[in-house]
């Protein structure tokens, strides 16, 4: 079955029109499960239309790709945990940026790019997706810990990334004036793959949700880009979405982080400063507690602020936090959850998490909303959140944190600080917050706490 040129162009603006409307639903929690089935929607008339145009498919590949690509992401679903979901989400947009690649590499060797629109089409596909591939795997494998967390350069970095950069649009350049020239193609690939490296490398892990917000708007142009390779304005369009709102959330990120949209662009992040010494923070300044002290004094507390981080991703302790909360309640108290907007290591990991305890969302509190009420807070509960609550980030010029805000736990009555050691967050850096008058640490799983304080609490 085939259907006409302006049944497909009408079905794709339809397809268009669902996704702009499952993107506003997004913006609200009421409405996010009703955009959602709108942008599904929109993708599955799209996906439909395009199969029935059978002079584009050839249902034989189709059928095999959807096999694969069904098996391996039945085996991801199953076998990766929630604390690896920022791994998956960087790998997913690797994969984006290299179908959109492919999709350019195998246009221009068939021949598919008659004009000067499809070449460049053509090459800033293989420009953006060859850069969001390599760029991805290396923010996964810095989120996988496969290789080290802190920032990896070398001297001229810079200048080779401008070199780089300024080699790729020369290369795009010449395939205008001389389309087919396999060479200069390969030479282009090889230039923006190495480029990818080179921009993720110096950026360290603490600034990871702000390199996965960028790499996914990146995948977003790089399809956007093919596309216009492919003259398929439902994937411009999407591509187009994507891009804008992948650019959107990384400015949002690089505001919550204090640093400069244009330096994460260009792979250029914080200086480190002078190490600070650990025992220097620490010794002789740390005071432990037990589940039964924090539960006495959780009794008498009228407002409890619980912040969320990593931990509490890596413990699976979003169920025993909102038991917590819970019980607190039963005895006359207030529980809020702060949400810094970098907490985790992925735009919106917190509040993923709480959701699925079904946390009521009207209890997530934004960072700026949160701050001023501190002083008013009577306990505030830190569950494996380090740098985000960090006091170098205000105190210390040369803390390569310095400017970034974080959540003022510090001037809660009491802190109550749950991790399993002392060591530091992503960032590599002590928190003085640890050795504070006001703060007590509960060393342990985070997970096994929570429970521990919660039966405490009922007991008691």
């Amino acid at each position: 079955m085939q259907i006409s040129d302006n049944w497909i162009d009408i079905a794709y603006l339809i397809s268009a029109v669902l996704f702009v409307l499952g993107i506003k639903g997004l913006t609200k929690p009421k409405t996010a499960v009703r955009g959602n089935m709108l942008a599904a929607a929109g993708m599955g008339v799209a996906c439909v239309v395009t199969l029935l145009h059978r002079d584009i498919v050839t249902y034989e590949i189709i059928i095999a790709g959807v096999i694969v690509g069904g098996v391996i992401g039945a085996i991801l679903a199953k076998k990766v945990q929630m604390t690896a979901m920022p791994q998956l989400v960087a790998l997913l947009n690797g994969f984006g940026g290299g179908a959109s690649f492919a999709v350019a590499a195998a246009e221009f060797f068939r021949g598919g790019h008659p004009d000067m629109v499809g070449i460049i089409a053509t090459g800033a596909a293989v420009l953006i997706g060859a850069v969001t591939l390599t760029g991805s795997f290396v923010a996964f494998a810095k989120l996988q810990e496969l290789i080290g967390g802190k920032p990896m350069g070398f001297p001229g970095m810079k200048l080779v990334n401008a070199l780089l950069l300024i080699g790729s649009l020369v290369a795009i350049g010449y395939l205008v004036a001389n389309p087919g020239t396999p060479a200069v193609f390969w030479a282009l690939a090889i230039a923006a793959a190495i480029l990818g490296v080179l921009l993720v490398l110096p950026i360290g892990g603490a600034d990871m949700p702000v390199v996965i917000a960028l790499l996914n708007s990146y995948s977003g142009i790089a399809a956007s880009a093919a596309g216009f390779v492919m003259g398929n304005s439902a994937l411009i369009v999407t591509g187009s979405l994507v891009g804008a709102s992948g650019l959107i959330l990384t400015q949002i990120m690089c505001k919550a982080m204090n640093r400069s949209l244009t330096n994460v662009l260009f792979g250029v992040m914080a200086e480190a400063g002078e190490a600070m010494d650990q025992d220097e923070v620490y010794e002789g300044k740390i005071k432990s507690t037990s589940a039964e002290e924090v539960a006495m004094v959780l009794e008498t507390a009228q407002r409890v602020v619980i912040v969320p981080g990593f931990g509490l991703a890596m413990a699976q302790a979003q169920h025993a936090v909102r038991e917590l909360a819970d019980t607190i309640e039963s005895h006359g108290g207030e529980v809020e959850y702060a949400i810094h907007p970098v907490a985790g290591r992925m735009p919106g990991h917190m509040n993923v998490l709480l959701a699925e305890a079904e946390v009521p969302y009207d209890k997530l509190k934004d960072m700026d909303t949160i701050n001023p009420t501190f002083e008013q807070t009577d306990v505030a509960i830190v569950l494996g959140a380090n740098d985000v609550t960090n006091p170098l980030a205000r105190e210390d010029k040369g803390s390569p944190i310095y400017g970034m805000p974080i959540l003022n736990v510090d001037k809660a009555k009491t802190v109550v600080v749950v991790k399993r050691s002392l060591s530091p967050g992503f960032a590599g850096l002590p928190n003085p917050l640890f050795a504070k008058d006001n703060t007590l640490m509960l060393f342990g799983d985070g997970k096994g706490a929570v429970v521990d304080i919660t039966t405490a609490l009922k007991e008691g």
